[in-house]
């Protein structure tokens, strides 16, 4: 082995640098009683490994074809350390109250090297490691509240869910084994046909990934244990965990079994389909906000991957990133106004507390509508643009005189169907905040430094990423 290729895996050097520097510093001030300087610390880390991930590099093949990135990879993480930059920004107060903040920071960032490997992974060993590795200590931090009931199960779904998906994961990697006699994804991709093995394979190792990502009918743990999670890392939970999962996927999708597309295709368009029309339909009902945000991510992760109805992969991959992107801005301003409402509402987190909400903090009324216009898809904001390259990549290359495109464009003008629904119930927090009337409204109360920070970048992101095609060219131009 050769030990100087572990230099050439920038991002992932990066945060085990971050990693060790956050541990160090934890144990040499374990006795000080306040360490303002920590989530300043520890923010500027992830700053700094944004920037690293948007280096340019050339394309990397390390330790014989386990790990392999592209500049595409790159952008991803780029993205998703963006968003964890965001998470440990906000989650300041959160994370100093609760007495464990440097645990915190190291668990989230354990879980982001985690996501790296796995999107990295050119093997399905490497691929299932990185995935246990991100999954592990996100399970800690869904307990991170141990001491409430809520958490405790919602650790307990999350935990017993993921071992059930991972353990029906490597059953269909272990049919795939079994066909090729290799776990290398290039090896197989090269051998590639649709025996039955191969398809109870693919299966299996879709329904196990289907977890992470919380496609229905594999969605039944997201809302209780979105809901029992810390708001921080519920929010950390609904875009970079599933960012990961859904770009994983993609990939694997596309290169691994590219040579049985027409198998998978259907697949994916009957869950697609399925998890934005059920989910939508359950948000309608949910009066508790991080359920109904739940049930939000559901029909979000179904439009993530409607991507993958495509027959191109530049077109896909290019839509999927800046759907996440933009996804990521949008979902985590209103999880940093839920997190900041729920610390001054004794912890509250229902709908009905948000009335009359305007009346008493307008600027945060209004930066929590412009987060659920934009994922709703309202012009002329980010989401509306991110739906629209959705849609566009998941007609792309599909002839509507065939079945198969006849059945992609019947997939898409579902989801844009379904746009109207998810109006109909992001309005109903606009409503409760604007036009409801109570007579014991919310209190003013002013946000700390961190949450105006937090809030500004998602701002920023849901008013420029749009208007400013940039943004989109450069994801487009990594491919």
């Amino acid at each position: 082995m050769n030990y100087s290729e572990f230099f050439k895996m920038i991002p992932e050097a990066s945060l085990i640098a971050i990693l060790i520097v956050l541990f160090v510093a934890d144990f040499a001030t374990a006795k000080n009683e306040e360490r303002k300087w920590f989530n300043p610390l520890a923010s500027v880390l992830l700053l700094l490994n944004t920037f690293m991930c948007l280096c340019p590099m050339d394309p990397q093949s390390l330790f014989g074809g386990m790990y392999e990135t592209t500049p595409a990879v790159d952008v991803m993480k780029a993205i998703l350390s963006m968003g964890t930059f965001i998470v440990v920004v906000q989650s300041r107060n959160w994370a100093a109250k609760s007495g464990k903040e440097a645990e915190f920071y190291m668990l989230i960032v354990s879980t982001l090297l985690g996501m790296y490997m796995m999107m990295s992974a050119g093997n399905f060993l490497m691929f299932f490691l990185g995935l246990e590795m991100a999954s592990v200590p996100l399970a800690c931090t869904v307990a991170f509240d141990m001491y409430r009931k809520n958490s405790a199960e919602g650790a307990a779904k999350f935990i017993l869910t993921a071992t059930f998906s991972s353990g029906v994961m490597l059953y269909g990697i272990s049919f795939l084994y079994g066909q090729f006699g290799t776990l290398y994804f290039a090896d197989i991709a090269a051998k590639m046909e649709a025996t039955p093995l191969v398809i109870m394979g693919l299966v299996f190792f879709f329904s196990g990934l289907g977890f992470k990502i919380s496609l229905v009918p594999f969605h039944f743990w997201t809302a209780d244990t979105y809901q029992g999670a810390p708001t921080t890392i519920t929010g950390y939970l609904s875009v970079i965990s599933k960012g990961a999962a859904a770009f994983t996927l993609l990939s694997i999708l596309f290169h691994v079994f590219g040579g049985i597309m027409e198998y998978w295709h259907v697949l994916m368009m009957i869950v697609v389909v399925l998890s934005i029309t059920i989910a939508n339909l359950f948000a309608v009902r949910q009066s508790e906000l991080k359920r109904f945000m739940a049930f939000s991510s559901i029909s979000q992760a179904g439009y993530i991957m409607l991507a993958a109805v495509g027959n191109n992969w530049s077109s896909s991959v290019a839509a999927l990133s800046y759907y996440i992107l933009i996804y990521v801005v949008a979902n985590m301003a209103v999880f940093t106004i839920i997190s900041v409402v729920e610390q001054n509402n004794n912890g509250k987190t229902n709908i009905d507390d948000y009335n009359g909400f305007y009346q008493t903090n307008p600027r945060l009324s209004f930066l929590m509508t412009l987060a659920m216009f934009s994922l709703g898809g309202i012009p002329p904001f980010a989401g509306m643009f991110s739906k629209f390259f959705i849609f566009m990549s998941g007609v792309n290359g599909a002839d509507i005189n065939t079945t198969m495109g006849a059945w992609a464009y019947g997939v898409v003008f579902i989801a844009l169907l379904n746009t109207v629904i998810s109006l109909y119930y992001y309005l109903k927090i606009v409503k409760a905040m604007y036009i409801v009337r109570t007579d014991n409204p919310l209190p003013t109360f002013k946000s700390d430094c961190n949450t105006k920070l937090a809030l500004a970048i998602c701002m920023a992101g849901i008013l420029l990423f749009g208007v400013c095609s940039l943004v989109y060219e450069w994801i487009a131009a990594a491919v």
